[in-house]
């Protein structure tokens, strides 16, 4: 679940990419496979449902937080800093063959990009690879398609709002639960967030999934479950986004000094495939 760009949809396609490359780069080298919960009582039942949960996503106003997608079989993790116009993402992948697990982390602010690459399971990798361990500053013109590359939009990076629009009614469950059904198809800004769901094999399914949501005592936003159906090949899955930590996440600023160094030819490749 994701906004347009910038987002685990995105992320998914750049680090499955990278991941290839980076496996095809080391099987020709030869190496084989190494070693915010509070005290405040719980909401109470809304006049209007839907209002109230479009209410509880998270805006610019709010502090830092962290957030989770379960998108399928991949788990995203990052952190939003909305004061600062800043996301950081990262997921992280393990390859079999040869054997060896890359975390790939983005952070952005307004349009800064930086990327952080941490190789494990093959002693030596990094500098096989001349991968920096640092983090390193992206030129988005060096990249092949700037589009793919993470941008900062709003402080919902797994277009909940959008999500919940497309629901005819919201129900109120009481103790900051909610449901409602989804339509996946209603318009392009949704149809992109799940692009590791085939919705056209969904058939009219797709117009009505079923999704939980909960509000914590805050006020904010902490879980939106989507349970897709099964279609054509897919199987059943559940779709989770968890926004968490308010205030207590850390702010996001740009890397400095030692941290930091330009990115090299060899990340543009990495990226670029």
């Amino acid at each position: 679940m994701t906004q347009r760009t910038g987002t685990p949809a995105t992320f998914r396609r750049v680090a499955a990419l990278a991941t290839a490359v980076l496996a095809t780069t080391v099987l020709s080298a030869g190496c084989g496979a190494g070693g915010s919960a509070g005290s405040d009582p719980a909401p109470s039942p809304s006049a209007d449902p839907k209002a109230a949960l479009l209410a509880a996503v998270p805006d610019d106003k709010d502090p830092a937080f962290r957030f989770s997608t379960l998108d399928g079989t991949d788990t995203f993790v990052g952190v939003v800093d909305p004061a600062a116009h800043a996301m950081e993402l990262g997921l992280t992948q393990k390859v079999d063959d040869p054997g060896f697990t890359m975390a790939m982390t983005f952070r952005v602010i307004d349009e800064d990009l930086w990327m952080k690459v941490k190789l494990t399971g093959i002693p030596g990798l990094h500098d096989m690879l001349k991968m920096p361990k640092r983090w390193m500053t992206l030129d988005r013109t060096k990249l092949k398609d700037e589009t793919e590359a993470p941008v900062y939009q709003n402080a919902d990076p797994a277009n909940t709002a959008a999500i919940i629009r497309t629901a005819d009614t919201v129900e109120d469950k009481g103790d900051g639960t909610y449901t409602g059904v989804a339509d996946l198809t209603a318009n392009a800004d949704v149809q992109s967030a799940f692009d590791g769901v085939d919705v056209a094999a969904l058939g009219e399914a797709a117009k009505k999934v079923p999704f939980t949501a909960v509000v914590g005592p805050d006020g904010n936003l902490t879980t939106l479950t989507l349970d897709v159906p099964a279609g054509g090949k897919q199987k059943a899955m559940k779709l989770v986004t968890r926004y968490y930590d308010f205030g207590k996440a850390p702010k996001l600023t740009a890397p400095s000094g030692e941290q930091v160094q330009k990115a090299p030819t060899s990340a543009y490749e990495l990226l670029n495939g």
